[in-house]
């Protein structure tokens, strides 16, 4: 009895471990590898085709082994896919929207089994704002026109597209997809004013005003589009916690949204900011956008588009985008490249090794640069109220006077941050010069911090004489006359002349107010710029608008100019790098370290839209005031080691050259 007893605990025992081992195995094969969130992601490719009614064979070519060969190869954080385009029809079969009518299989599905598959996050490419193919099915959900006809492309904040469409496909791609988020786009810079009557009565009801304005000659045209901006604003926040009520682990990107397309405060739960800047003439689009980006106070991406669109569509090669991710990378962002796809949908597995270069550099500079916080130096103004009372359309952006002064300050390898009101405000003092480029519009309160940031010891750069004349009182300068716009003007600085046309006034200056620098116009001849004390800081203005003409022509003269007036005002920037004008500076700070980032701008990337190879800058050399001497000097990535010589509390050492991107890391004791 005791050995049949025996045998049958053997059994059992067998058949336990044999159902322990099936359900290890089941739980191994249900288990997938965790996916990183998008704020602590660095790296992603985005593919967007727009699916048209006539497509056919959606999703035929569509595989597991496709999507894993560019895991494979490129080992990206994340992929963004299409599922809906402008035109409004779905990659997709969906059920709650307008599916396009080519497609074979689900396409979506294979997407997100693979990604998962292999821990890759899985965000969606969504046209939000612009859905033509919605308005085409339901015209009560576009915007009207100020001719009173239906926008084809843009839907009305009082329509029921976000309620009836939008919405409930977001939750079906989060829900029955399980896909990690969304990247919608065409949304604030799609946007439109709204004639509907709905719109109109919301209109009179909030603003008191009767007369609607149908142009931008119109009185109240401003409280008019700022009306709309705030209907913008309510629809974000609205479909967005709509959706995560649902779905709350959805991650939501309105693109371009609280970037410099629409330089304000977040104001809407978005999980992460992100927008693509320009095919062409990507890195001086770059710049701007990344230094606004950096101080949003979110995670954020910027797209590189991998290929040109002028004058022909062609394949950007990896040096190409390799520069265009440091201008990024450099600045504490993660970085992303456009590929279309093929009209089934298909990826064209061709174009991924330039990704896998792009990536082998970005990942090699992943540790020293991501979420890097820039070192506060010179801090140049993005004013949200200037901005929308310039804008003639919601969020539509000419920031050409801003870009120019941008570009002569990091042409003279100045650091500098591009920045909002809200950026500023209460740490106005962590930055030893901030400059106004060409305001009209300041906000009272803000015009008065600034004011005092001066008084308090700060410096204040005001460049052009509607920005001078926001603060007549503190220079001690008189205005005269009106503003001339296109005045034509003769700079002699420097050994060199220049000649430009741009805005002008005449200035009277008052007792103990400095001439810097002289113009002529029509052979007359008048300062070029005035430096002044207030309290214990120093304000300076310059008589003419200098933005746009530097944007244009990069006279030498003018940026030496600007250079040398802003050196007035800030004798002593932390650091300073001679030897090439063809290279961006960065000074951060990430993880107890001073960055030193160097990006090689040199060559004709303006003009030549594809570029083979890049010429390397340098040598350079470097100086970093430091109150010690620091531990350890590195070039990275590589931690290669730099010699160096610290005297009278300067860091000075030599760059051999750059080829795209270096960093000196520096270790302060």
């Amino acid at each position: 009895m005791n050995m049949t007893r025996n045998r049958i605990l053997r059994s059992a025992l067998t058949i336990a471990s044999l159902l322990l081992a099936v359900v290890a195995v089941a739980s191994a094969a249900d288990a997938t590898p965790k996916r990183l969130r998008r704020a602590d992601s660095f790296f992603g490719i985005h593919f967007d085709f727009h699916a048209r009614a006539d497509d056919t064979n959606i999703g035929a070519n569509t595989t597991p082994a496709m999507v894993e060969s560019i895991i494979n190869l490129v080992r990206p954080d994340y992929l963004q896919v299409d599922c809906k385009g402008h035109r409004g029809y779905s990659s997709y079969p969906t059920k709650v929207g307008y599916p396009a009518p080519g497609i074979v299989g689900d396409p979506l599905r294979v997407w997100r089994d693979a990604t998962a598959k292999n821990g890759v996050a899985l965000y969606m490419h969504y046209s939000g704002v612009w859905d033509s193919k919605a308005i085409e099915e339901h015209p009560e959900c576009a915007a009207i026109n100020a001719n009173g006809s239906n926008s084809t492309r843009a839907t009305s904040f009082f329509g029921p597209y976000a309620e009836k469409l939008l919405i409930p496909q977001l939750c079906e791609l989060a829900g029955d997809y399980g896909v990690d988020g969304a990247w919608v786009d065409g949304e604030c810079w799609a946007s439109v004013p709204d004639y509907g009557a709905a719109a109109l009565a919301a209109f009179r009801k909030t603003t008191r005003i009767t007369n609607v304005p149908r142009k931008p000659e119109d009185p109240n045209w401003y409280e008019f589009l700022q009306f709309h901006r705030e209907l913008f604003r309510k629809y974000l926040r609205h479909y967005i916690t709509a959706v995560k009520k649902k779905n709350p682990e959805f991650q939501i990107c309105s693109n371009w949204a609280f970037t410099d397309h629409m330089a304000e405060p977040v104001s809407a739960p978005v999980d992460f900011l992100s927008g693509d800047y320009s095919p062409q003439d990507s890195v001086n689009s770059a710049r701007l956008s990344a230094r606004y980006l950096a101080r949003q106070g979110k995670p954020w991406d910027l797209m590189a588009w991998s290929f040109s669109t002028k004058p022909t569509r062609a394949q950007k090669t990896a040096v190409q985008l390799q520069r265009e991710a440091a201008v990024v990378l450099a600045m504490g962002g993660g970085f992303q490249a456009y590929f279309t796809q093929n009209r089934d949908g298909s990826v064209r597995l061709n174009e991924m090794p330039v990704m896998a270069e792009v990536a082998k550099f970005c990942r090699a500079r992943q540790a020293i640069c991501h979420h890097a916080q820039a070192v506060p130096q010179v801090g140049l103004l993005l004013s949200t109220t200037d901005q929308y009372h310039r804008a003639n359309g919601l969020f539509s952006r000419d920031l050409t006077r801003i870009n120019g002064v941008l570009h002569a300050l990091l042409e003279t390898q100045w650091s500098v941050e591009v920045l909002g009101e809200h950026q500023l405000a209460g740490r106005l003092q962590d930055y030893p010069l901030i400059i106004v480029p060409e305001c009209e519009y300041l906000g009272p309160k803000f015009r008065s911090s600034l004011a005092a940031y001066v008084k308090g010891g700060g410096s204040l750069l005001l460049i052009g004489p509607t920005a001078a004349k926001l603060f007549e009182r503190e220079l001690g300068v008189k205005l005269e006359g009106v503003v001339r716009n296109d005045a034509p003007i003769h700079l002699a600085y420097g050994g060199a002349t220049a000649d430009f046309k741009g805005k002008l006034q005449s200035f009277t200056p008052g007792k103990g107010v400095k001439e810097f620098g002289e113009i002529s116009v029509k052979g007359a001849s008048r300062p070029a710029a005035f430096i002044a004390k207030s309290g214990h800081g120093k304000i300076a203005a310059t008589s003419f608008g200098l933005g746009q003409a530097y944007l244009r022509d990069r006279p030498e003269p003018l940026r030496r100019f600007l250079n040398d007036l802003a050196r007035e005002l800030f004798p002593k920037p932390m650091v300073e790098v001679k030897g090439s004008h063809d290279v961006d500076v960065c000074l951060a700070r990430n993880h107890e370290k001073l960055l030193i980032n160097l990006v090689n701008t040199g060559g004709p990337h303006k003009t030549q839209s594809i570029l083979q190879s890049i010429p390397p800058v340098g040598p350079l050399e470097i100086s970093l005031r430091l109150e010690s001497k620091p531990a350890a000097v590195t070039l990275e990535p590589g931690a290669r080691s730099l010699k160096f010589d610290y005297r009278d509390g300067q860091l000075h050492l030599t760059v051999p050259k750059v080829e795209i991107h270096e960093i000196i890391s520096v270790q302060v004791q």
